[in-house]
């Protein structure tokens, strides 16, 4: 289904929900089957690109590797990760004028973060014997990988930019990379976390897609006249 047009500025813009609607319940359906698909990937019966990425990044572990990715732990996770990040960026927005925005991404963060331990519960997949840094219960998906593909969404949402989106894919591959490297996760891990992650903010960008929208296209015009 489609919004009806809606006149903002001058403009009518039309907000489609149906793109963000299906990729989101997509993203969260195959982020599910993965899950379902680890339950049986145990033991002698562990995915082959798991093993095989497991010991290539343990192989290629370096002093400055692991402090960059003890980094990106930090930053994608902990108090830092689940409060500092998004209530600063929600700050942010809110000095400047997008308190939609602003209010997209605080819930975004927690929706995507509950999921996440909704998964984790669900599945509790073992985690992988050569992690070298303290993480939470189960190993299915990464909530740090869920957290960045959530605000690489909503960031991309919030300023619809090409190069923003590009940013956003970049930091949640490298985050995904970070948790292979430091051992806490399995790749299908990451590949799972980023599903969660964007399926969350992408059904949540549906639900507020015409406030975000005319506040979107508002903006200019309050700047420029400030």
């Amino acid at each position: 289904m489609s919004l009806e047009p809606v006149e903002t500025s001058g403009t009518r813009p039309r907000v489609a929900r149906r793109v963000p609607i299906v990729a989101g319940v997509v993203s969260l359906v195959l982020a599910s089957l993965l899950g379902v698909l680890a339950l049986t990937a145990s033991g002698e019966n562990r995915f082959a690109i798991d093993e095989a990425w497991a010991e290539f990044v343990v192989s290629t572990r370096t002093p400055f590797g692991e402090w960059f990715a003890y980094a990106m732990n930090t930053l994608g996770g902990g108090f830092i990760g689940v409060f500092v990040v998004p209530i600063g960026a929600a700050i942010v927005l809110l000095v400047v004028r997008r308190p939609w925005g602003a209010l997209y991404f605080i819930v975004a963060s927690a929706a995507s973060a509950g999921m996440v331990q909704v998964l984790k519960h669900l599945f509790g997949r073992a985690r992988p014997e050569d992690m070298i840094v303290t993480s939470d219960f189960g190993s299915f998906p990464s909530g740090h990988v869920a957290n960045a593909a959530t605000i690489a969404v909503v960031v991309g949402v919030i300023v619809p930019r090409t190069w923003v989106w590009v940013l956003g894919a970049v930091y949640t591959v490298l985050m995904a990379y970070s948790r292979t490297y430091l051992g806490a996760h399995w790749l299908t891990d990451t590949v799972g976390g980023a599903l969660a992650g964007a399926g969350v903010a992408l059904l949540l960008w549906a639900l507020l897609a015409l406030p975000l929208e005319r506040e979107r296209l508002a903006w200019p015009a309050g700047q420029a006249s400030r």
